[in-house]
């Protein structure tokens, strides 16, 4: 079901990546963005415990709760900025991502070849 006007991955509407948490950078579940996103948050993972600790030893803990935020969990899915999820690449430790809710800006940080390559939902790849 698609949920924004903006294009995912695979060249169609951008589908939600989560409601429950509620993720993108204007909470609204999607992966959308615009000029106002410095951080790019366009790309929806599923949530790792291997990737939550990478992220809290990089300064973001994402798994503690905090007023407004119940703290992720593995399986949960986000929206991360496309850098953190290249630098996770690099470190080994990158979530699956959703192709069908990853915004097609993350091309512009992370290579095509590579989200593809780790993709939760390679069937809408078909």
């Amino acid at each position: 079901m698609a949920a924004s006007k903006q294009l995912n991955l695979l060249g169609q509407p951008l589908e939600s990546c989560s409601t429950n948490p509620v993720t993108g950078f204007f909470r609204t579940g999607c992966c959308e963005t615009d000029e106002t996103d410095i951080g790019r948050h366009v790309v929806c993972a599923e949530m790792t415990e291997t990737f939550l600790a990478f992220s809290a030893s990089r300064g973001n803990d994402l798994s503690t709760p905090r007023p407004g935020f119940a703290g992720l969990r593995p399986g949960d899915r986000w929206c991360l900025c496309a850098a953190r999820w290249k630098e996770a690449f690099d470190a080994d430790v990158a979530p699956p991502v959703v192709l069908a809710a990853t915004h097609e800006s993350a091309t512009e940080i992370v290579p095509r070849e590579l989200l593809i390559a780790n993709a939760a939902d390679a069937h809408a790849l078909n």
